[in-house]
């Protein structure tokens, strides 16, 4: 939730903003003109201005201009109609977060202004780095091992320059923080800083969003749109999992780096954009370029600098300093106080593996916080919770490895009727297990697949399992 700058000169859309904003949790401020919202912002900053861009005195255009050289991380979203949509086109480039048509429908306005308070807040929050945990309110990146100060050491020498940067280690293990200290330490600080996650966004909207489309581009395209590389001119931008980007996309970002220009969808001229990408992945990108799934060309240009993020069971005494620091900052965070941690408890989670890295040790701190109802957290509610988690993680980790499969499956060797054959492999797995459970009576395999004799029957002869399975006959 945040505090929200409605500026319009329309009074019955201001009320309508302020009732629909305040529904959702927010706090509205409203003004009728640019200068009344300038002289709001300078004596006490929102988290986000939407603007319309015509209004009586100074346009609209205008007062984003002055607002932004007073609040230059404030994300502003311009509103528009038709005729002055190339004046939103104009202030989205100069910096505006975005712009959006009157009329609007409204989950498309609230899913834009959910996405602006995050932007803003990712821009105006610092990341401490290498700080002792104790004193440290927000986002940071905790440890002094070996490991850490090495990726302290590359966050300092890579910041100061434009070179793209890839970020690459096990999910977890920080990745966005490390972005976001670049950035905040880098000369692009006060501009935008973007981002994207590329399998967050499907395939058949990923172009669009990132390089923005022209008018008649594709059904719908109603008007000329710019694209979030666009919108970050002078800024950052942060790909995330970019080992899962499209083979398409790939060479569109290939371009962006190399000539520093994109093209719209359904553009033909070259759009010149001037930001710096940092890219993270947890994928093995040589096994990808081994395959065939991702571009050499684009993975030299990425890893001009590569800054390799170490799992946490290679930094296990970092563990105490980041439970002590996630257990202060989720105290405060719920209103608790903090009980502290015992040190045999701290003990248990060094003798941890910690598959999930960072984010699952913070979610640990998070729940023995919870149930310990104020008290000392004690070694025994520590490895009640890994226990639970580690029984879950199993689970979640045969998902993981089926739906890695198939995804490696489908883009190795693309069929036609992919659907069909895959549920024919998964439904023979399925009837030889059963048949496997039971010794091969079918009459009990059946009852255990939920299908009648005959249909098991069938799917016997269509798989051929007669030939890999001792399959008995019972007696009717």
């Amino acid at each position: 939730m945040g505090t929200i700058l409605i500026v319009d000169d329309d009074p019955q859309l201001r009320l309508s903003f302020s009732k629909l904003l305040a529904a959702e949790g927010h706090q509205v401020a409203t003004a009728a003109d640019g200068d009344a919202a300038i002289e709001l912002v300078r004596r006490q900053p929102p988290d986000l201005v939407i603007m319309d861009i015509r209004m009586p005195g100074k346009s609209g255009l205008e007062a984003f201009q002055a607002i932004h050289a007073l609040q230059p991380k404030l994300p502003v979203i311009i509103m528009t109609a038709f005729g002055t949509t190339e004046t939103a086109i104009e202030a989205t480039k100069l910096g505006a977060y975005d712009y959006i048509l009157k009329p609007f429908e409204i989950p498309d306005i609230l899913a834009t202004i959910t996405q602006a308070l995050e932007a803003g807040r990712i821009m105006r929050a610092t990341v401490e780095v290498n700080r002792d945990p104790g004193t440290v309110k927000g986002d940071a990146i905790i440890g002094r091992s070996r490991p850490m100060q090495e990726v302290y050491k590359a966050i300092g020498r890579v910041a100061p320059t434009d070179a793209t940067v890839l970020l690459r280690g096990e999910s977890g293990t920080g990745k966005e923080l490390v972005a976001r200290a670049i950035y905040q330490h880098s000369l692009r600080a006060n501009k935008p800083f973007l981002v994207i996650n590329c399998v967050a966004i499907p395939e058949t909207l990923l172009e669009s969003e990132l390089f923005g489309f022209e008018k008649g581009a594709f059904t719908g395209a109603l008007t000329r749109r710019v694209g979030k590389i666009e919108q970050a001119h002078g800024g950052t931008v942060f790909l995330d999992e970019i080992g899962d980007m499209p083979f398409s996309i790939q060479a569109k970002i290939l371009r962006l780096l190399q000539e520093k220009s994109i093209e719209r969808l359904g553009g033909r001229d070259p759009i010149p954009v001037d930001v710096r990408i940092i890219a993270a992945t947890n994928r093995d990108l040589e096994a990808a370029l081994a395959e065939g799934r991702f571009r050499e060309d684009l993975y030299y240009r990425l890893k001009v600098v590569t800054i390799w993020l170490p799992p946490l069971r290679e930094r296990l005494d970092d563990i105490p300093a980041l439970a002590e620091y996630f257990l202060a900052r989720f105290a405060l965070e719920m209103g608790l106080n903090n009980p502290g941690m015992t040190p045999e408890a701290k003990e248990v989670l060094r003798q941890y593996q910690w598959p999930g890295n960072v984010r699952e040790l913070a979610n640990t701190i998070q729940k023995a916080l919870i149930f310990s109802r104020g008290y000392l957290i004690r070694p025994e509610e520590v490895s009640q919770i890994l226990t639970s988690v580690t029984r879950a993680a199993s689970d979640k980790d045969i998902l993981a490895c089926l739906h890695q499969w198939v995804r490696e499956e489908l883009l190795r060797s693309p069929e036609a009727n992919a659907f069909e054959v895959f549920m024919d492999r998964f439904a023979s797995i399925l009837v030889s297990e059963a048949l496997a459970l039971t010794s091969g009576n079918r009459t009990r395999a059946a009852k255990l697949l939920g299908l009648s004799r005959p249909t098991l029957q069938a799917k016997i002869d269509k798989y051929r399992l007669r030939l890999e399975t001792s399959i008995k006959a019972e007696e009717e």
